[in-house]
């Protein structure tokens, strides 16, 4: 029996209520399939520093440096805002992707068939849309240097963020950008501002040049386009987008009117020996602690992890069906509840996709 050893780092808000619904079902999925899961909790975020005065502690890293892959929830919060930037929650977060060297986050976006009319746009616009953005993650404006706020003669203020990037920054997750599109509909869109940044201008050159040493398939080559910015006014138009870091990160909350709900949107985290997994909403400290957040964003996450960090394809489609299979039994969380539909909490959502992931063996 393979035994796989998982960091769970829950973090804050509703982090600690969807993830171990994503615990339930790759546990249904190790009794199902002949797997061990090996659970390790660990602290990050706004309850490390809680605990012990930083939002990664060493033994943290530690963990998730030792462990197949890693479950992550949220971090952040109003309680943790009065710090200083570079001892918030979400720092613990962007340490941890650059000491994994995590560098190409993987979000899909895909708006299933039952939850159309749950898009603020049109069922004509919206509808068959599948796309994946893939943010680079450990460069640009969130790491550059210099970086921070100082104070004016003038009684004034003065802040800096600084983009940098080097070519084999970008090769290296344009690299890993046209290998996804390449397994699905071989349509790559590279997203810059050449036309007005310097570091784009770098950015659409190295791409271009990536781009064409693509060998051909045994079927077509992978093209590729730029754009200076995709509009989801029409989304099927696009099938994998690729990014720098903060331009990824805006696209990527964007595509959530594409699904219905940022609690539908999971995320891979890509790049060093250990792969991370996270739901993109963040911790929603407005319902956190009620029991009505969606777990889907998780769960999917977690098919994620089956997919990409244990190479468990099979497991990892029996997860996306069953949260299909639920949806179209008319199972709904707040927040994308409808008329008509049956409306449930985090825990019976997740014991719902759970039932059908082991009904699906």
């Amino acid at each position: 029996m393979a035994t796989y050893k998982i960091a769970v780092l829950s973090g804050d808000g509703i982090g600690q209520e969807v993830t171990p619904q994503a615990q339930k079902v790759l546990n249904v999925v190790g009794k199902a399939a002949g797997a061990s899961f090996e659970f390790e909790p660990a602290l990050v975020g706004g309850v490390a520093i809680d605990a012990t005065g930083g939002p990664l502690p060493e033994s943290t890293l530690r963990l998730c440096q030792q462990s197949h892959a890693i479950l992550f929830g949220s971090v952040g919060g109003p309680k943790w805002d009065s710090l200083p930037q570079e001892q918030r929650p979400e720092r613990g977060l962007l340490a941890l992707r650059k000491g994994l060297d995590l560098f190409a986050n993987l979000r899909p976006a895909t708006c299933f068939p039952m939850l159309v009319d749950a898009s603020p746009l049109k069922r004509s616009v919206v509808e068959g849309t599948d796309i994946m953005v893939i943010r680079e993650l450990t460069g640009g404006l969130y790491f550059g240097e210099p970086r921070g706020r100082e104070k004016l003669p003038d009684g004034g203020e003065r802040a800096v963020n600084t983009m940098v990037y080097t070519s084999r920054e970008i090769e290296r997750v344009a690299r890993a950008a046209f290998d996804v599109a390449m397994k699905r509909k071989k349509r790559l869109t590279s997203v810059d501002k050449a036309n007005v940044l310097i570091v784009s201008q770098l950015w659409r050159d190295v791409v271009t040049r990536v781009g064409r040493t693509i060998p051909p398939s045994s079927s077509t080559t992978c093209s590729s386009t730029t754009a200076p910015w995709p509009s989801f006014t029409r989304p099927t138009q696009f099938d994998t987008i690729v990014a720098e870091n903060t331009f990824g990160d805006i696209l990527s909350d964007e595509a959530a009117i594409l699904a219905g709900s940022m609690g539908m949107l999971p995320s891979a985290s890509l790049g060093g020996k250990v792969g991370l997994y996270e739901p993109v909403h963040g911790t929603a400290p407005d319902i956190a602690g009620k029991g009505v957040a969606n777990p889907i964003a998780a769960i999917l996450s977690a098919g994620m992890l089956l997919r990409y960090s244990l190479d468990r394809g099979e497991d990892a489609a029996r997860v996306d069906a069953a949260v299909l299979k639920a949806l179209e039994q008319g199972y709904r969380t707040r927040d994308i509840h409808g008329e008509g539909m049956k409306a449930v909490g985090t825990e019976e959502m997740g014991d719902l996709i759970a039932r059908e992931v082991e009904r699906s063996y």
